[in-house]
């Protein structure tokens, strides 16, 4: 029997209704995997293949066949937003089916909540923060709303396993699994995957199942591709010229960042777009003066921005406005429009400087292309130059040579970057510790251990590590020991376990709400004084008010642009992977047809710099008497090692930049001594926790601030450095 035959008639009646010609690859083999195996499943495939349907057709089959006594089927989401739209989608295909479907979260209706609570069948939509608050809150409610829980579908599974989230994630899974005393089969979602079997472990954990991972054909997709490029001339600059006659180019100031807002504007008329950006300031930047642009070309206002800091209710209104509306709205933003929301069909997608990733880059793609359109994205850079005869490597755009290196890697190599592990989230040990106690009173030191230390995802981590981080919370009031010799939580940890925070383990700035009377705008993390003009949501406002009580910034709407400023947008790394196609677009000449002519230009000044400097064939390159570049070609785990090993040899170095692909040192001796050290190094049995590290060095989290130093430590060496991958690879 086919796959189509063994499913449910409300799911055949569904795909009659809604004239499906035939089910994907992925959903046939989602079928089998379900229907003739008891294993957990991977689904990895590119956005908008119907990975979504893959998933839910055979499960809700198997749920329509055999309904469970309990909620049968969890559905967990990193977005709230995710969760409302998979629940309209899902609601749909449930209609004749008898199976109801309750979304789970903090703006998720109270009523509903408690209805499941009394008859708990069907389906839950729930992310990992409510989960967290009904394990540690309401475990007897677990048991009776789970006790035959068959599925758990995780969506953005990439999502979850580069953050702390997917750690919290997988520990509350094993709790409940020890609650109920069931284990549900998991089939996890994700289009931007690299490394398949890392995500198969990942998914696997504290289940003693395998996953299958199908591979389906998907067939070579046509993209649409091109980058541009624009100039800003700043103070003045040295040209060589025949007659040897002092000529200079003459500032052009803003001019080039005027011309890219023009480009925008034209590029995105009457054309459903996101436009996305690595900051929250640039993609209010950016929509504000594309509005002026429109302002003057008397060209309707379509233009809305998207990111974490915009209130709920306005981002959902852009959501909904690009799903239905007739007109071509133009979004601004960041991440928050990468996953999976349903925005209905774009005409394309535009980004502005580098992506951060090649996984990033194939999210941001992913949002194009559905419903038979060919995929169409469009790159800016604008440059700021200035230029210093004496400075070898200033004239380097590494950012727009890494996005070439990103795309030829997604589209030729289809390559993405790994997900390393979290073997070491102290943090999170710590909030499950705090969580597990909150939730179950009073247990001795043996047994939290034994329980705590029993999850998946803290198998690396020692008894010793637990019982020093358990002596430093008894010191610092975090727990006490009752007179029976166990273990409570203490005076200060009470503060933390009952803060409406502590579901989370992300970090969040403590923010101030922005409110135009009584309607809320978003946050700002800064107290903009009365009178100050700031720009939130696409719009400028002015500050009429401050309640720092409550936090509150009152404002009112004035015309013109102004500019916002947050503390901090995103971390970058490079992969080796990465680091190394970097190397080979400067030292191949290929040509790349999707850049425009001023970026060939561009690329061919570049490589012409990179061959004559000698950074491509030698690790060492003088930059002056005393100060030199080294590039070992490798991502920046590895080169911050390197950066550590030095400094035990006494030679100071700096990596000028987070995302920078060589070290600047400074060193009295003469290349070839250099060289003989680092390969010294190399060849050394370096003992990483011998490392002059700085006493704060740490991998940033929640919670940390809980952690002794010793073990914050210790995560970063274990977790963040990497002085095999150095070796293997220079």
């Amino acid at each position: 029997m086919d796959a189509f035959n063994r499913l449910a008639p409300f799911i055949q009646d569904f795909i009659y209704n809604n004239k499906w010609e035939e089910l994907r690859g992925i959903q046939v083999a989602s079928c089998e995997a379900i229907f003739d195996s008891d294993d957990n499943l991977l689904l990895s495939s590119g956005t908008a293949s119907g990975k979504t349907e893959a998933a839910f057709l055979p499960v809700l089959t198997e749920l329509y066949q055999k309904p469970s006594r309990t909620v049968g089927v969890m559905y967990i989401s990193p977005l709230k937003a995710l969760i409302n739209d998979q629940f309209k989608r899902l609601e749909q295909l449930l209609l004749d089916s008898n199976i109801p479907v309750c979304k789970w979260h903090g703006d998720a209706s109270t009523t509903k909540k408690n209805e499941l609570i009394k008859n708990p069948k069907g389906i839950i939509q729930i992310t990992p923060e409510s989960l967290e608050s009904i394990l540690t809150n309401k475990r007897g409610t677990c048991i009776q709303m789970f006790s035959d829980l068959r599925f758990i579908i995780i969506d953005e599974v990439h999502q979850f396993m580069r953050d702390v989230r997917g750690v919290q994630l997988l520990c509350l899974l094993e709790r409940l699994q020890e609650l109920t005393g069931v284990i549900p089969r998991r089939i996890g979602l994700s289009a931007t995957l690299g490394d398949i079997s890392l995500a198969q472990t990942w998914l696997n954990t504290g289940t003693g199942r395998t996953c299958i991972a199908p591979i389906t054909e998907e067939g070579k997709k046509r993209i649409k591709l091109h980058i541009e490029r624009f100039v800003n001339l700043h103070d003045q600059r040295d040209i060589a010229d025949s007659d040897g006659s002092d000529n200079n180019i003459s500032t052009g100031g803003d001019m080039g960042n005027r011309e890219h807002y023009e480009y925008l504007f034209k590029m995105t008329l009457d054309k459903k777009t996101i436009i996305f950006t690595n900051s929250r300031e640039e993609t209010e930047l950016i929509i504000a003066n594309l509005k002026e642009v429109a302002l003057k070309n008397k060209s309707p206002d379509v233009y809305r921005v998207h990111h974490g800091n915009v209130s709920a209710l306005i981002r959902e209104n852009t959501e909904d406005e690009m799903k239905t509306t007739d007109e071509k709205i133009v979004t601004g933003a960041t991440v928050t429009l990468e996953l999976g929301i349903d925005i209905g069909s774009l005409d394309q997608a535009v980004q502005v400087g580098a992506p951060l990733s090649v996984s990033s880059f194939a999210q941001r793609l992913g949002r194009c292309g559905r419903r038979g359109q060919i995929p169409q994205i469009l790159f800016t850079f604008v440059e700021d130059i200035k230029i210093n005869s004496a400075d070898t490597l200033g004239p380097i755009n590494w950012d727009f040579i890494r996005t070439i290196a990103i795309i030829e890697l997604y589209t030729k190599d289809r390559w993405i970057e790994p997900i390393y592990p979290h073997n070491h989230a102290y943090n999170l040990l710590y909030h499950q510790t705090m969580s597990h106690l909150k939730s179950n009173g009073e247990l001795s030191a043996a047994g939290l251990a034994q329980t705590i230390l029993s999850l998946g995802c803290f198998k690396q981590i020692s008894q010793d590590d637990y019982k020093h981080l358990l002596s430093y919370l008894i010191d610092i009031e975090h727990l006490q020991r009752t007179e029976r010799g166990g273990l409570i939580i203490g005076r200060e940890g009470e503060k933390i376990v009952n803060n409406h925070n502590f579901l989370t383990v992300f970090m969040a700035p403590e923010y101030l709400l922005v409110k135009d009377e009584n309607r809320t705008i978003g946050t700002v993390d800064k107290v903009y004084p009365v009178g100050i003009r700031f720009a939130l949501a696409g719009l400028t406002w002015e500050t009429i008010d401050v309640n720092k009580k409550s936090k509150v910034i009152f404002v009112k709407r004035v015309p013109g642009i102004s500019v916002v400023d947050w503390d901090m947008d995103f971390d970058a790394e490079l992969h080796t992977t990465l680091v190394r196609k970097i190397r080979s677009i400067l030292q191949t000449e290929i040509q790349y047809p999707y850049l425009s002519e001023r970026c060939r230009e561009r690329l061919i000044e570049i490589q012409y710099i990179a061959r004559n400097s000698g950074i491509l064939d030698n690790l060492i390159m003088p930059l002056s008497d005393t100060k030199y570049a080294v590039f070992p070609w490798v991502g920046t785990r590895q080169l911050l090692t390197l950066h550590y090993a030095l400094l035990k040899r006494k030679i100071k170095n700096k990596l000028p930049w987070m995302s920078c692909i060589y070290l600047e040192v400074n060193f009295r001796g003469t290349a070839d001594e250099l060289k003989n050290i680092i390969y010294n190094i190399l060849s050394s049995d370096l003992n990483l926790y011998d490392l002059p590290l700085a006493d704060n060095v740490q991998i940033r989290g929640k919670y940390n601030e809980f952690i002794p130093p010793y073990l914050l430590r210790k995560q970063f060496i274990e977790d963040y450095l990497d002085f095999e991958g150095l070796k293997n690879n220079i």
